[in-house]
């Protein structure tokens, strides 16, 4: 390409051919630039990052898309694990989906015709998909996972579960089991689709939403605030927030005690900590505008904030908890039953301090927790098979090593 002399114009150019994707006429015209200022080299070099960055999240879709064609339909798909993560470099690392389908046995049934490969060898040629069916829904919390799939080069582990029952988790917290993860923003990039939608979503977005997924879930992130913002202190952090609502989950997770990274929590929020406040600033603000929390100040990075421990405070938390929650609470402290306008009938909490809800909350999803996790090992070392569960736990037992170590 000619020699381009007005650098403004050059500049111009370099940019127009690299939005355009044209890398190669961007480097002949900066080449032939007679003279680069700070503002070319700048432009240029960012532009070029850009473009980069973005090539590299056309590869990463290209990658996660690849199980999905493999698979029987699906209505939802939510991809999340730290194989995701910016940082992790570690290819041997599985990225892990959650995939909703209406009815998993015929589902299942599908799918051993297409991937029998994928199950442990009991399921796939003596159970079949009624034996898969059962074990999750009766001895683990209704999710069945095949782990160590390899498609293309790539490890995945995927776990189906039935569409109702995943919306009673997220709504409900039944078993606290995937509605946990789903308050976190899944390492770095969530792609949701719904009936097999293409091409892939950027970051936390949903392109088709028949179940309305997204409000469902915000119901689940609101109940995640108010039960952080129950075991917080007066004065707490953005990150110390977002650390608590991120290791919700994990209270009474077995696995934590041996097979889990001791700084999972502080890796998850600090590695993710941009994606955190777009997920939540949104009802932060909202919890901000009812009075249940101030913006007391900002250090630039975070926000500084701070919370009435009040009575009333906290009872308007605990009315924001899901419901099988709060009745859970209600069957150890007591409850009173109130009467809406509408007609609508309350059941409210009895506690005499903060201090008692709090506790009776812990202690609840504790138990939940601690149940629902003992409940999917068992489930997923009969679904998958000796040899794929001693390799799954030896890799979660080494991660956890190393963090002691």
């Amino acid at each position: 390409m000619g020699m381009v002399r007005n650098a403004f114009v050059a500049t111009f150019l370099v940019d127009m051919y690299a939005k355009c994707g044209n890398m190669e006429k961007a480097r002949g015209v900066f080449d032939g630039m007679p003279k680069k200022d700070i503002v070319t080299w700048g432009a240029t070099i960012q532009r070029f990052a850009s473009v980069s960055s973005l090539s590299m999240e056309k590869v990463k879709k290209a990658g996660l898309a690849s199980l999905l064609k493999i698979l029987p339909p699906v209505e939802f798909c939510c991809v999340y694990g730290s194989a995701l993560h910016p940082n992790n470099y570690d290819k041997s690392t599985m990225v892990d989906y959650i995939l909703g389908v209406s009815d998993p046995m015929q589902w299942h049934s599908q799918n051993l015709v297409m991937n029998g490969h994928h199950y442990a060898s009991l399921m796939a040629y003596l159970g079949r998909a009624k034996l898969i069916t059962q074990v999750a829904d009766e001895i683990g919390v209704g999710v069945h996972f095949n782990p160590f799939v390899s498609v293309n080069d790539e490890m995945f582990k995927y776990g189906v579960v039935r569409m109702h029952d995943l919306v009673e988790d997220v709504l409900n917290w039944k078993t606290f089991y995937l509605s946990g993860r789903l308050q976190k923003p899944a390492h770095s990039h969530v792609w949701i689709l719904i009936e097999t939608s293409w091409p892939l979503g950027d970051h936390v977005q949903i392109l088709v939403d028949n179940l309305d997924i997204a409000n469902l879930n915000s119901v689940n992130l609101k109940g995640a605030i108010s039960a952080a913002l129950l075991l917080l202190p007066a004065k707490f952090t953005e990150e110390q927030l977002y650390a608590k609502v991120c290791s919700l989950s994990y209270m009474g997770d077995l696995r934590m005690l041996f097979a889990e990274d001791r700084n999972k929590v502080k890796k998850i929020v600090q590695g993710q900590f941009d994606l955190f406040q777009t997920m939540y600033k949104p009802l932060l603000e909202e919890y901000a505008a009812k009075g249940l929390l101030q913006f007391s100040s900002s250090d630039g990075h975070q926000a500084i904030m701070s919370q009435d421990c009040g009575l009333s405070v906290a009872r308007s938390l605990v009315s924001s908890l899901p419901s099988q929650l709060r009745s859970q609470m209600g069957m150890r402290l007591g409850e009173k039953t109130k009467f809406r306008e509408s007609g609508r009938v309350i059941h409210e909490v009895v506690f005499g301090s903060r201090d008692e809800a709090t506790e009776c909350m812990r202690r609840v999803l504790r138990r939940k927790v601690m149940v629902s996790s003992a409940r999917q090992a068992v489930s997923g070392l009969l679904a998958v098979g000796g040899v794929n569960a001693v390799n799954y736990l030896a890799n979660k037992m080494e991660k956890a090593w190393k963090s002691w170590t």
